[in-house]
C-alpha cells in the first residue's frame, strides 16, 4: 500500500539528486577556463538526457532486477532483462517491501546513475573530444556503473556476502575517483598556463546545490522516513561542515597561507562525499570525526597529485576516490546497530574485522575494474573516435570549435 508522506519524501529526494547534476556542471564550468566554460557544463547536461534514455532501455533493469540469492542474475555481478523498457511495471506497481511506488525507485536511482560518470569530467577538462566523450559515457555505465550498482544495491554478489554502502562510496565515488584518475593520465597535462578559475561565484552556486542536493542522496538512501533517514540527513551537514573548516584551516596555516573561498567549498565537497558510504549507519560524532579527518586527507591527496605531476585538473581524485575509500574504511571501523540496527558494527564498537574486510575487498574490487576498464575503454575508443583534442584547439578552447557556442560572462 502505498504511503503517501514516504512518497513525497523519495519524489523530494529525487528531485534533490537531480539538481546535483546541474550543481556539478556550474561547479565544474566555474573552475574550468573561460575558454571551456560550455564544454564542460555539456558533459554534465547531456548525461541527464543519455543515461535516461540507457536507463529506461536496459541500464534500470540490469541493475535492479534478478539476485544471486535465487540465481536470476549472471553470477551475481549484472541483472537481468526483466525490466527493460519498464516491463511490468505501471505507475500502481509498488516498490517490493517498500511503500511507494516502483517508478520512484526507477527515478530515483537513475539520478545516481547520471551524475557518477559526471564526476569523471572534471578530471580531464579541455583535453577531451565530444564524441568520444559521449562514447565513454555510454561505455563506462553498462560495463562499470551498472555490475556495481547489482552487486552491492541490486540483490547481487557483494550484498549477498555483506559488504555495506550506504549512498554510494564505493559504487558512486571510488569507481569515477579512479576512473578519473586513469583517464587524467591517458590524455596527459593540459596545454598553456591558463588554468585558473574563471568565476568562483559559478562556483559558490554549484556548490550550494551539490550540498543542497546531498541531503537527497544521503537521507534518500534510506528509502523510507525514519529515524535513520535523520541520522543520514544530519551526518551529511556534519561532515561538510567539519571538512570544510579543516581544509580552510589547513590551506591558512600552510602551502598559500591564505583562506581561500576555494579551498572552503573543495572541503565541503570531501566531507560529503567521504561521510557518503557510512551516512545511515554512524553516530553524529562519528561523522563529525568523518567530517575532520576527511579534509585532512583529502587535501593531502591533492598535495600528492601535484607532486606526481597528475593533471587532475578538478581534483576528482583526491576529493571523490580518496573520500570514498576512506568513507567507506570508516564504515567499516565506526558503524554501529545503535544507529542502524540492521548493520554489523564496525571494528571499533567490538564488531571485529568481518565488516572492514568486506569492505576492502569491495573497494579493491571497484578500484582494479574501474581503472583498468577506463584505460582499455580509452583505448579502443580511440582506435574508431579521436579521444584527445588538438593542441591547437585546446589552446583556442573547445567552446567555440566543438560547439560553435561561447560563454559571455557579463
Amino acid at each position: 500500500m502505498i504511503d503517501k508522506g514516504v512518497t513525497t519524501f523519495m519524489v523530494l529526494a529525487t528531485s534533490l539528486v537531480m539538481l546535483m547534476t546541474p550543481g556539478l556542471a556550474f561547479f565544474y564550468g566555474g573552475l574550468g577556463n573561460k575558454q571551456n566554460i560550455l564544454n564542460i557544463m555539456m558533459q554534465s547536461f547531456v548525461s541527464l538526457g543519455l543515461t535516461t534514455v540507457l536507463w529506461f532501455g536496459f541500464g534500470y533493469s540490469l541493475c535492479f532486477s534478478g539476485s544471486f540469492a535465487d540465481g536470476t542474475d549472471l553470477f551475481g555481478i549484472i541483472g537481468n532483462l526483466d525490466k527493460a523498457f519498464l516491463h511490468g511495471i505501471t505507475p500502481k506497481t509498488i516498490m517490493p517491501g517498500k511503500a511507494f511506488p516502483e517508478y520512484v525507485f526507477f527515478a530515483y536511482q537513475m539520478m545516481f546513475a547520471i551524475i557518477t560518470p559526471a564526476l569523471i569530467t572534471g578530471a580531464f577538462i579541455n583535453r577531451v573530444t565530444f564524441k568520444a566523450y559521449v562514447f565513454f559515457l555510454i561505455f563506462w555505465q553498462i560495463f562499470v556503473y551498472y555490475p556495481f550498482v547489482h552487486m552491492i544495491w541490486g540483490g547481487g554478489l557483494l550484498q549477498h556476502w555483506g559488504v555495506l554502502d550506504f549512498a554510494g562510496g564505493i559504487v558512486v565515488h571510488a569507481t569515477a575517483g579512479f576512473a578519473a584518475l586513469v583517464a587524467t593520465i591517458y590524455v596527459g597535462k593540459r596545454k598553456g598556463n591558463d588554468h585558473q578559475p574563471n568565476n568562483i561565484p559559478l562556483v559558490a552556486i554549484g556548490t550550494t546545490l551539490l550540498w543542497f542536493g546531498w541531503y537527497g542522496f544521503n537521507a534518500g538512501s534510506e528509502l523510507d522516513v525514519n529515524d535513520i533517514t535523520v541520522a543520514a540527513f544530519i551526518n551529511t551537514d556534519v561532515s561538510a561542515s567539519f571538512a570544510a573548516i579543516t581544509w580552510l584551516l589547513i590551506e591558512w596555516n600552510t602551502g598559500k597561507k591564505k583562506p581561500t573561498f576555494i579551498g572552503l567549498m573543495t572541503g565541503a565537497v570531501a566531507g560529503l562525499a567521504t561521510v557518503t558510504p557510512a551516512a545511515g549507519y554512524i553516530t553524529v560524532g562519528s561523522a563529525a570525526l568523518i567530517g575532520t579527518m576527511s579534509g585532512f586527507v583529502c587535501y593531502q591527496a591533492v598535495e600528492f597529485k601535484n607532486r606526481m605531476k597528475w593533471d587532475d585538473a578538478l581534483d576528482v581524485w583526491g576529493v571523490h576516490g580518496v573520500g570514498g575509500v576512506f568513507g567507506t574504511i570508516l564504515l567499516g571501523l565506526l558503524a554501529t546497530s545503535a544507529i542502524n540496527p540492521g548493520t554489523p558494527d564496525g571494528l571499533l564498537y567490538g564488531g571485529g574485522f568481518v565488516l572492514l574486510f568486506k569492505e576492502l575487498v569491495a573497494l579493491l574490487a571497484a578500484i582494479i575494474w574501474a581503472s583498468s576498464f577506463t584505460w582499455g575503454m580509452l583505448h579502443a575508443i580511440d582506435k574508431y573516435v579521436r579521444v584527445k583534442v588538438t593542441d591547437a584547439v585546446q589552446k583556442s578552447g573547445l567552446d567555440l570549435h566543438i560547439h560553435g557556442e561561447t560563454a559571455r560572462v557579463i
